[in-house]
This record gives structure tokens, C-alpha cells and sequence, in this order.
């Protein structure tokens, strides 16, 4: 993973007022969570990348991919500023296996890239919304809870020393409370609209402009709200952290929660470019050709 001792600006060169600038990438901040493959002579095996040496200590395990941090949460090994054991050592002192320990370490930093070369706006619709509540919502699902307990806990512990933290908590609760309730209409009402207006139109069915006209949901308004609420703290966050930018001798802690910010702010900028770049658009002109029969 990137070291965020590092300058990390040139991953985050939208200005914290400019919204246009938000998605000017497609992908948001294009934060690179790909290693590169050391590629051998030819003909040789590749070195694997996710290898977890059990001689490596917890804290340097941690500053070198912040992942692998919910293992050590879930497992309660300290891995912030008390972390002096080497992998082995803390598991046997809690008693547990270090070798299951290594493999829930190594599937926790396998990395999976998502290439914004794919031509997202050529897959069909059904599959687009799928694909939204599939990747992008069970992701949400999965994240914001675990992000919450991480922040919440640096939070406890760092208030006096940031002062910016409180707003920042705030700022991250309201998407905490409001993301949930979205997903749940848009894949109770909004999603089964737009996959039943798309069949009636590929199909070419007689009923299509009743179909509007009678099922018709706010799908355009439920969108815009989604995208008002996560991109005013998406603005936010990065305002308020210098773009995610560690202080001097920032604690794992702090890395932690700063690269989890990241890759949330990521995945929500990808997220809504999908809603609201190409399925909406591709809904609103189905709606109005069903409208003219």
C-alpha cells in the first residue's frame, strides 16, 4: 500500500469547494491500491504479492496495509502504539493459531482493481443496477460499520489533541444514518422500476407508456438526495483533514481510519458517477420514448 508518510496531493487534487471537480476522475481520487507485480526472469513463478511473514511485527504489518488492522480488531491485537510483538508472539499469547491468523491476514490484503477503461456505459441496465447493489451496497454495508467502530475509537482517544475530530464524526454519522436508508428504497423501489421499464422497452411492449405513467417513481429526486448528502461530506472530509494528510508521527491508528476514509471516499465517488452519469441518464430517455406510445 501507498505510505502516507509520502505526499499524497497528487492523488487528491480536487479542491475541497469545487464539487465539479469531484468526480473529474470517474473513480475519485484514483487512490492506487494495486502492488505492483515483481514480475521474475521469464519462465519463473511470480513472487506472490500477499504474502504474512509470522516474524513481522503487528505495527509494521499495519503500516505496511492498513486492511489488515480489522484482523487484528477482530482479534483484539494491538496494533497501534503498544504493538512491539512480532505476529507469532501476539497470537500465541492470546492463545490462537497463527497460521489461520496469516491466512485471514493475507485474503484481508488481496487487492481487487476495478479499471475505469471498462465501458460502464455499454453494460446494460438491469445489470448496472445490479451491479450497483451487488459491489457498491454490500460494500457500504460491510464498510460503514467497521469504519465507524475505528473512528469512533481514534476519536475517544485523540479529541483533545485534533480539534477538527468532532465535526469530522459528525460529518461521517450523517452518512452513516442516511446511506442505509437509501439503499433500502432504491432496492426495494427504485432499482425494480427501472429494471421493469427497461424490459418493457427492450421488448418493445404495447403497455410501456402506461407502465410510466401509472409506476412511475422519484427516481431522479432520490438520486439527487443521495448525491447531495455523500458529496457535502465527501467535501467535507477532505476539508477537514488537509485531503487526508497525516500529521508528523500520526499513530497506526490514525493511518488506519485516514486510508479507510480514502478508500470510502472512493468507492462513493465511483458509486455515484454510476447512478448519476449513466444510469439515470439512460433511464430518463427510456422513460420519454415509453411516454410517446
Amino acid at each position: 500500500m501507498p505510505n502516507l508518510d509520502v505526499d499524497v496531493k497528487w492523488w487528491l487534487r480536487c479542491p475541497a469547494h469545487d464539487e465539479n471537480q469531484l468526480f473529474s476522475r470517474g473513480n475519485g481520487f484514483n487512490l492506487s491500491m494495486i502492488r505492483l507485480e515483481q514480475m521474475q526472469k521469464p519462465g519463473s513463478m511470480i513472487t506472490p504479492l500477499n504474502k504474512i511473514d509470522e516474524k513481522d511485527f503487528v505495527a509494521d504489518l499495519v503500516v505496511r496495509d492498513y486492511r489488515t488492522a480489522d484482523v487484528f480488531k477482530k482479534y483484539d491485537i494491538d496494533y497501534c502504539c503498544g504493538a512491539k510483538w512480532p505476529l507469532q508472539t501476539a497470537c500465541e499469547v492470546r492463545g490462537l493459531d497463527t497460521g489461520l491468523i496469516k491466512e485471514e491476514l493475507e485474503q484481508a490484503i488481496r487487492t481487487i482493481h476495478t479499471s475505469n477503461a471498462l465501458p460502464f456505459a455499454e453494460w446494460p441496465l438491469d445489470f448496472l443496477v445490479d451491479y450497483i447493489m451487488y459491489v457498491h451496497h454490500a460494500y457500504l454495508r460491510h464498510a460503514l460499520p467497521l469504519l465507524k467502530e475505528f473512528l469512533d475509537h481514534f476519536i475517544a482517544e485523540h479529541r483533545k489533541k485534533y480539534a477538527y475530530l468532532d465535526e469530522l464524526q459528525q460529518q461521517f454519522l450523517g452518512l452513516f444514518t442516511s446511506l442505509p436508508v437509501y439503499m433500502k428504497q432504491q432496492e426495494e423501489t427504485i432499482f425494480p422500476y427501472i429494471k421493469q421499464v427497461n424490459r418493457a422497452w427492450l421488448a418493445k411492449e404495447p403497455f410501456g407508456g402506461l407502465l410510466t405513467r401509472t409506476l412511475r417513481k422519484p427516481v431522479e429526486k432520490v438520486m439527487d438526495q443521495e448525491h447531495q448528502l455523500a458529496v457535502s461530506a465527501l467535501l467535507k472530509f477532505r476539508e477537514l483533514t488537509n485531503n487526508y494528510t497525516l500529521p508528523v508521527n500520526a499513530c497506526k491508528s490514525h493511518r488506519v481510519v485516514f486510508m479507510k476514509l480514502i478508500e470510502l471516499d472512493n468507492d462513493l465517488v465511483q458509486h455515484l458517477y454510476l447512478e448519476n452519469k449513466i444510469i439515470l441518464p439512460r433511464l430518463l430517455t427510456i422513460e420519454k420514448e415509453l411516454s410517446k406510445q
